[in-house]
C-alpha cells in the first residue's frame, strides 16, 4: 500500500511510492512503477476494475499511459467504484478483450514532483546519524507500517520514517532515538 507519511513534518517533503511485494517475488523496474492491478472485467464494454497501490489517482485519469508489461494502455475514462477504479482503456471495445487483462500488473513511468520524496530513490540510498554523521546502513527496503513506514537497513535495522531529518540524492539523515538500532 502506498501511502503518505504522516504527520508530516514541516521541514520534510512527502513521502510516497511504497508497493508492496509483487506477488512472483519479482523486482519493481526503477524504470516504470507497479500502480495498480487489473482486476475482473466489468460489464459488456470493455472495462475492466482496477486497484490501485497508489494514492495518485491521476494514474487512471483520462489520457494517462499505463502499462501491462510492454502493452501499452491508454486510459479512455474511469470512474471510482467499490474502493476501485473502473478504466476503460483504448482499444478494449468488448468483455473478452477485458477478460484477457485479469490479473495484469498495471505499471508507468515515474512522476516528476520535485515537492516529492519517491519510495524507489529510498531504496540504495545510505543512511547517516544527524547527532555525528556516523553510517548506519544502506537502505534496502520501505516496509508499510501503521504508525510510520520503516526503512530496513541493509544490517536488519529499522528506521521509522519519522526520524527522517532530510534526504538528499543518495544519501538520507536520520535522528533516531539513542538504542534504537542497538
Amino acid at each position: 500500500m502506498i501511502r503518505r507519511l504522516q504527520p508530516n513534518p514541516p521541514a520534510l517533503r512527502r513521502i510516497i511510492g511504497a508497493d508492496p511485494p509483487r506477488s512472483d517475488g519479482s523486482a519493481v523496474s526503477t524504470s516504470r512503477l507497479e500502480v495498480g492491478r487489473v482486476g475482473r472485467a466489468h460489464g459488456t464494454r470493455g472495462e475492466v476494475a482496477v486497484t490501485l497501490v497508489t494514492d495518485r489517482v491521476e494514474r487512471v485519469a483520462p489520457g494517462a499511459v499505463l502499462w501491462a508489461g510492454e502493452r501499452r494502455l491508454e486510459v479512455v475514462s474511469s470512474r471510482p467504484h467499490q474502493g476501485r477504479f473502473l478504466v476503460h482503456f483504448a482499444g478494449l471495445a468488448d468483455r473478452s478483450s477485458a477478460e484477457a487483462l485479469h490479473g495484469v500488473v498495471l505499471t508507468a513511468d515515474a512522476l516528476e514532483d520535485a515537492d516529492t520524496l519517491w519510495i524507489h530513490e529510498l531504496v540504495g540510498a545510505e543512511v547517516v546519524a544527524a547527532a555525528d554523521g556516523a553510517r548506519l546502513g544502506t537502505v534496502t527496503a520501505v516496509e508499510a507500517n501503521p504508525a510510520s513506514d520503516l526503512l530496513v537497513l541493509d544490517g536488519g535495522g529499522l528506521v521509522p520514517l519519522t526520524f527522517l531529518v532530510s534526504a538528499e540524492a543518495g544519501r538520507l539523515v536520520v535522528d533516531p532515538p539513542a538504542g534504537l538500532l542497538d
